[in-house]
């Protein structure tokens, strides 16, 4: 049995649909299961509640024998810390009891970052708590996604620019949220694996936002130009969509540490394959979106 957390989310609709298709049995937990589609939740056990509810999750492990774990952050919180290891902690206790042999999670990029780094420290944090129940674990280890431009659609089809505190000229990696999902259903129908590792998941090539701005006015067939903007700047619009101090802050601290390198310490040749370039995914998925 495998078990898929955040079923409806951006990675875990993905991861669902891969592992169904093999033999696998499969139950997911949802908040809402209305949202999974019906063809969908015909062949699959659903459990309604929260992964991070401490009598959903442990007797939704019964019987299971691989994990696909994501944490959804409640951005509200005061702590990030509480969002994502408080989140965490009791299916780290319910791990400890059960017998599921595998967990894949989702985490980010910066294991032996000495600064602090926001909500990439509080992840890793998470992870560690996953891994200190001894359970074999892969932890895939995320740059930031090329999905993350879809919420800047409308200023790219508007303004013909894009926002970001990343220095211009500084290529960074960048990974299609299609491709995590596709490794991450791999490892859970791969039996044979055991210990525990980070696999960082790099995408195909490091970009700087300039040469993101050349291809997308390529793709798009008209001017498109990058603007960077300061830290707090950027700090300040996160609380304008709502995020407490905490998170905010947590935010700005991930930015910082991005902009300083956090992702560039992971080394290629350890990385799985990934093949979605960013011009790929400009043309399949943000085009289409900016409606161009």
């Amino acid at each position: 049995m495998i078990l898929i957390t955040t079923p409806t989310g951006d990675i875990g609709h993905r991861v669902l649909e891969h592992v169904l298709q093999s033999n696998a049995p499969v139950r997911v937990i949802a908040r809402d299961p209305s949202r999974i589609p019906q063809q969908t939740r015909e062949r699959i056990e659903v459990v309604q509640g929260s992964h991070g509810d401490a009598a959903t999750i442990e007797k939704t492990l019964t019987g299971v024998d691989a994990l696909f774990w994501l944490v959804p952050p409640d951005v509200t919180l005061d702590s990030v810390d509480e969002a994502y290891v408080g989140f965490t902690r009791p299916a780290a206790q319910a791990l400890s009891k059960a017998r599921v042999k595998r967990v894949v999670t989702i985490s980010a990029l910066g294991r032996g970052w000495s600064k602090e780094a926001g909500l990439v420290t509080s992840s890793i944090k998470a992870d560690d708590l996953l891994a200190s129940t001894g359970v074999a674990l892969r932890v895939l280890a995320m740059p930031s996604f090329m999905d993350n431009l879809l919420g800047q659609a409308q200023t790219i089809r508007q303004k013909g620019m894009f926002f970001s505190p990343i220095d211009a000229d500084f290529k960074v990696p960048t990974v299609a949220t299609s491709d995590v999902a596709a490794i991450a259903a791999n490892y859970l129908l791969d039996s044979t694996w055991t210990g525990q590792a980070d696999v960082p998941v790099l995408g195909p090539e490091d970009l700087s936002p300039n040469q993101m701005a050349a291809i997308l006015s390529d793709v798009l067939g008209r001017p498109i130009r990058y603007q960077q903007t300061t830290i707090d700047a950027f700090k300040s619009k996160m609380a304008g969509f709502g995020m407490s101090e905490a998170f905010a802050q947590g935010y700005a601290d991930m930015m910082r540490a991005k902009n300083e390198g956090i992702d560039n310490i992971a080394p290629r040749a350890v990385a799985p394959e990934t093949p979605t370039t960013f011009r790929e995914w400009c043309e399949a998925v943000l085009k289409p979106a900016v409606g161009i």
